[in-house]
């Protein structure tokens, strides 16, 4: 049974990877995509996510560039982990495809209107274009079947800062309404992908042996594999965004979640912290926080896609 999703990214390296997924996907039907500032700017962003789609063989699906800054905030990119492109510095060919003209906030606003209960909605970056359509149509998120974020840490410990993860810190003024916002939103945060997202050398070079998705990932996440050594400790480099599209293909992955009420701190000393309020009388949800996902799950999806794409293209040769 087909299914559609929309994206909304901030296209880096490992949002090209989720992007690949969905889209080499025999049941996932990519209606768009909309691109916001967060990894890179905007335009490096668009580039991004129409070169990812050229090379997984869906240059048909529309593009729309969005908001070029944070609500409130200047922006501040993680170009120092991604490297000033995005992609690692590695050689990519340039995007035949242009984007739509339509911004990402009239896009979201449009398929929500005119397609209400088709899609589901994947965010891999801040959430800017969310909270801005947000402002115009508070129920949006419901007009979505779900919505799946790769944002926040549920266990406090941040990647960009102390307690703050890259997505939530960004644009915490734009996370705090999408959290805010009715809808069946679904929370993968970096305390999951330290877990059960890393890829160490003996994964990416059975990835690489698929060839060319597999080549792909290994050579735009060159940059992220150093800051996962030096900065964040991890044996290897963890891919968030593919966990949070690996959960939105397939829940059934999902091992143990919790609905609860969740916040995000606007405070510079923990800007971005994502927390939930546990007191009693409990605070009713207004999301469901996924903190366990079974081991390995998103390199077997991985390979099995990748391997799958290689078989066909093999195929037809």
């Amino acid at each position: 049974m087909h299914r559609s999703i929309v994206i909304d990214t901030d296209t880096a390296s490992d949002d090209a990877v989720a992007i690949l997924q969905a889209v080499l996907h025999p049941d996932i039907e990519v209606r768009a995509v909309t691109t916001v500032a967060g990894n890179v700017p905007l335009e490096t962003a668009t580039r991004n996510a129409l070169l990812t789609l050229e090379l997984g063989g869906a240059p048909q699906v529309p593009v729309h560039p969005g908001c070029a800054k944070p609500l409130l905030r200047a922006l501040e990119t993680a170009q120092h982990v991604h490297g000033e492109d995005g992609m690692s510095g590695a050689p990519l060919a340039s995007p035949v495809t242009l984007p739509q003209s339509e911004h990402a906030v009239e896009a979201l606003l449009r398929l929500g209107r005119e397609e209400p209960g088709v899609h589901e909605l994947v965010t891999l970056g801040p959430l800017t274009n969310v909270a801005t359509a947000l402002l115009i149509d508070p129920d949006l998120l419901t007009r979505f079947t779900r919505v799946t974020m790769m944002i926040g840490a549920a266990d406090a410990r941040g990647n960009i800062a102390p307690t703050g993860e890259f997505n939530a810190w960004a644009d915490p003024e734009a996370a705090g309404i999408v959290f805010a916002a009715p809808g069946d939103k679904h929370m993968v945060g970096w305390d999951a992908s330290r877990k059960y997202a890393v890829i160490t050398d003996e994964d990416e070079a059975e990835l690489r042996a698929t060839g060319t998705f597999g080549e792909f990932l290994a050579d735009i996440n060159r940059a992220v594999r150093d800051w996962g050594r030096d900065v964040t400790g991890i044996d290897g480099y963890d891919l968030p965004d593919p966990l949070a599209m690996a959960v939105a293909i397939d829940p059934s992955i999902v091992e143990a979640s919790e609905t609860a009420h969740v916040a995000v701190s606007t405070d510079e000393a923990t800007r971005g912290q994502t927390y939930a309020d546990h007191r009693l009388p409990r605070r009713t949800p207004n999301l469901t926080i996924v903190t366990a996902v079974q081991a390995d799950a998103l390199k077997r999806q991985l390979m099995w896609l990748f391997a799958r794409e290689f078989e066909a293209v093999g195929a037809d040769a």
